[in-house]
């Protein structure tokens, strides 16, 4: 059965920080870009930032960018979300999700939640001002 399982959202005043993390089981790690979206009540699920299956490539919303930072760890099926100098518009729950890639698309990752096959449950993140 495909997991994706996120921990780590909370309440955070503006400024500070969090590690959002993502635990993945259930499918080949390797074949898979993975993503963080977040969503706000009656707003579109945004593509935050993305991380290619071979961890050579990244991409960030440039509403984050200089802020967040993705990671994976392939030992542990890990994949984190770091996210400083927090401000109330990250307020939002936050989703991972897993995109799977043929060989050639390895070293890409998409922000785009159309190319996304599968989902955890969300973790709210609050950033109070």
């Amino acid at each position: 059965e495909v997991q994706l399982v996120e921990s780590g959202g909370g309440s955070v005043q503006a400024g500070g920080s969090l590690r959002l993390s993502c635990v993945a089981s259930g499918f080949t790690f390797d074949d898979y870009g993975i993503g963080w979206f977040r969503q706000v009540p009656g707003k579109e699920r945004e593509g935050v930032a993305c991380i290619s299956s071979t961890e050579s490539s990244t991409s960030y919303a440039d509403s984050v960018k200089g802020r967040f930072t993705i990671s994976k760890n392939m030992a542990n099926y890990t994949i984190a979300l770091q996210m400083n100098s927090l401000n109330p518009e990250d307020t939002a729950v936050y989703y991972c999700a897993a995109d799977r890639l043929t060989p050639d698309n390895w070293s890409l990752c998409s922000r785009d939640l159309n190319n996304y096959d599968f989902w955890g449950q969300g973790t709210q993140v609050t950033v109070s001002s």
